[in-house]
């Protein structure tokens, strides 16, 4: 194949000046980008985030390049991806035209020439320049309610506007370039450039010399709006194209991901919790700068649905406003925590993880809301009323439940549950859990599920009157203190009884015996009830009638799904019950019951309706007449937003374990009475 003609630069005089330009641009550049890095690793404190480089970069590669969380919103996710594919293949082919001219290394030949250089990046430009456009329909002519500004008091960060201006400047100054040289200079592969041909069309019968002097002018234009947009970035919300990246790189990879909270050194340590950003950790910071203010947290909050004062993407842009006064000297008096940030905004966290499973930069929300809850209850002693009264009943009764009268035992009265302690070592450990065993509707459950275990002869025992809560409510209110003695105490317990596998059918009780307590040195095989029962389906132990006509919608509980990834189990079980129907939002997506957090000892205080009567309407909207759930804490939750918007005509909220013990064949010699 004949090479195709080069493309000619005519004479761009003074060449000298490019280069003086350039100098101060990378300057300005490099000095922005510095001063952000100066302030993350000058105030806060270390941490190791750098390990497993493999792994890391596979991330990068998945949700950087990949996008995948951008495209749980489908719409965004193409709009964002093709601008940022775009601009990446044309920053490629940049870099290919300066290594071709300026290092003298013939690139730009043959059909590399015309499919890359030409083809590829002609539609980028195009696709660029339509992702911007969609960009700035979205926020300011359709105004996409996650989008807009909503800080009451703050000014309205201008950089959005003026920076995909800039974008879509720049992509118009190079098809314009391009259309002027292919009409002053034709070449027989132009249709290999169909958008910058089609412009140069109306140019064919101009001047050539009048074309040059345009080319040359409009050259140095766009020279001077790419080094001003490049000085520019440091310096506007476009700094995300260099932190998103890194922020993804410094992600936690600990067990659980970012649901595993980190525990506290009490004999090395002169503040509990956070107050101040000299508490916070460099990669805490970086995820300020990180933020690109999308909205996406905000939309799937619960506590923003039911109109209480927690906004995450509002904490985050707080916080950062917060770091740029204190970086220029005009922070005063200000207090993180209680200017800054207000308890109330602290107290209306569920902890449900959904504003961090959508983040697609990996912004850690909840860890730094449970850092600063930590400060308010073990150094200010600053709770609301009800969650200092479930403290106390841990700290006299070990579990959360105020005025409770039954015993750990009551629930299996009458199913002769064998105790661990009469037995020694111990096959399976049923962990019943505080909700289990002292709240009326769900000691329900936990004689389903041990009339299960015996239905399948699995060589279980329970704790009895050793088990004590396991702690998660203690964390997750703020009182590390207190889940520091709990899990240290059970760990020991449980080892007594060496268990080859726990089980629970409490996610806040599996995600902290089967996660949290590994940073203790609790290294147990922990399942979900759902999970162990599918084994004992699928082994053929329990034997099942899948003949189930009702129709049956589910739950996902956070602390199963969200936090540890199981999603199937539960749902192949229902099935064996009836028909499943899917909520709009469920999975990864499923909306939070609103007990978790220490909620479910809590008062909501919002204007709106409350979280579980949210989650409770949708359920009913599928017209199911069973809503399953696989979390005792779901199920008070579900239960009494069901009865607040359907009444008593609406559907029944049920365990997973209970449909299944329906459904089993009427041969086992257990039964619930």
């Amino acid at each position: 194949m004949d090479t195709p003609t080069r493309i000619v630069y005519w004479n761009i005089h003074p060449v000298w000046l490019m280069y003086v330009l350039l100098i101060p641009t990378i300057g300005i550049f490099f000095y922005g980008m510095y001063r952000r890095y100066r302030l993350w690793v000058g105030i806060g404190k270390p941490i190791d985030r750098l390990d497993q480089p493999g792994e890391r970069l596979r991330r990068v590669w998945t949700f950087v390049i990949g996008h995948r969380r951008l495209f749980r919103d489908n719409t965004a996710g193409w709009m964002h991806g093709m601008i940022f594919w775009s601009f990446l293949l044309l920053f490629l082919g940049t870099t290919v035209v300066a290594i071709d001219t300026d290092l003298k290394i013939p690139i730009m030949r043959g059909w590399f020439y015309l499919l890359f250089q030409k083809l590829i990046l002609n539609f980028a430009g195009v696709f660029l320049l339509v992702g911007s456009a969609m960009a700035i329909y979205r926020r300011y002519v359709a105004r996409v309610k996650r989008l807009q500004h909503n800080r009451e008091g703050v000014p309205k960060d201008p950089s959005d506007g003026p920076s995909l201006a800039l974008i879509f400047l720049l992509m118009a100054q190079g098809f314009a370039l391009q259309a002027i040289r292919l009409a002053a200079n034709p070449d027989p592969y132009d249709h290999w450039s169909p958008f910058g041909y089609w412009l140069s069309l109306p140019l064919r019968d101009v001047n050539v010399e009048v074309l040059v002097g345009l080319y040359q002018g409009t050259w140095w234009f766009h020279l001077l709006t790419t080094f001003g947009f490049i000085a520019y970035v440091p310096f506007s919300k476009m700094m995300h194209i260099f932190t998103s990246p890194a922020n993804v790189y410094t992600a936690n990879l600990q067990p659980a991901g970012l649901g595993t909270l980190q525990p506290i050194d009490f004999e090395n340590t002169e503040r509990l919790g956070v107050s101040a950003l000299s508490d916070l950790s460099w990669k805490d910071l970086l995820d300020l700068d990180a933020c690109t203010s999308c909205g996406r947290c905000q939309a799937v909050c619960p506590a923003y649905a039911a109109g209480q004062p927690l906004s995450p993407r509002n904490l985050i842009l707080d916080l950062r406003d917060h770091l740029d006064r204190v970086a220029a000297g005009q922070a005063g008096e200000e207090a993180m925590v209680g200017d800054v940030i207000k308890e109330e905004t602290l107290w209306a966290c569920t902890t449900c993880r959904a504003c961090m499973e959508e983040c697609p930069v990996f912004i850690e929300h909840v860890p730094k809301i449970v850092n600063m809850r930590r400060y308010l209850v073990m150094e200010q002693a600053s709770m609301p009323d009800t969650l200092a009264d479930a403290l106390k009943s841990l700290e006299d009764r070990v579990h959360p439940y105020k005025g409770a009268s039954a015993s750990r035992t009551d629930w299996c009265e009458g199913l002769d549950i064998p105790i661990a302690a009469d037995k020694g070592e111990v096959e399976v450990l049923y962990w019943v859990g505080c909700t289990a065993a002292f709240d009326p509707r769900n000691q329900k459950v936990a004689r389903a599920f041990a009339t299960l275990l015996k239905e399948a002869d699995v060589d279980f025992a329970i704790l009895g009157n050793e088990e004590a809560c396991c702690g998660d409510p203690a964390r997750r209110m703020g009182n590390e203190f207190s889940y520091d003695m709990i899990a240290r105490s059970n760990i020991d317990i449980i080892k007594q009884y060496n268990p080859k596998k726990i089980v629970t059918a409490c996610p806040h009780c599996f995600n902290a015996v089967g996660n949290e307590y590994r940073q203790f040195g609790g290294e147990f095989e922990v399942v979900h009830h759902t999970q162990l029962l599918k084994d004992l389906v699928d082994q053929g132990r329990l034997k099942v009638n899948s003949n189930g006509v009702d129709s049956i919608t589910y739950h996902d509980p956070c602390y199963l799904g969200r936090y540890n990834g199981e999603y199937e189990a539960p749902r192949e079980l229902a099935q064996f019950a009836g028909n499943l129907v899917e909520m709009e939002r469920s999975r990864s997506k499923s909306f939070c019951c609103g007990a978790g957090g220490g909620h479910a000892w809590m008062e909501e205080h919002g204007d709106g309706p409350r979280i579980n009567q949210i989650r409770s309407k949708e359920a009913v909207e599928t017209g199911a007449n069973t809503i399953a759930v696989s979390c005792p804490f779901c199920m008070q939750m579900m239960e009494d937003g069901v009865k607040t918007v359907a009444g008593d005509a609406g559907p029944k909220v049920k365990d997973i374990a209970e449909l299944l013990l329906e459904a089993i064949e009427e041969t086992g010699p257990h039964k619930v009475q």
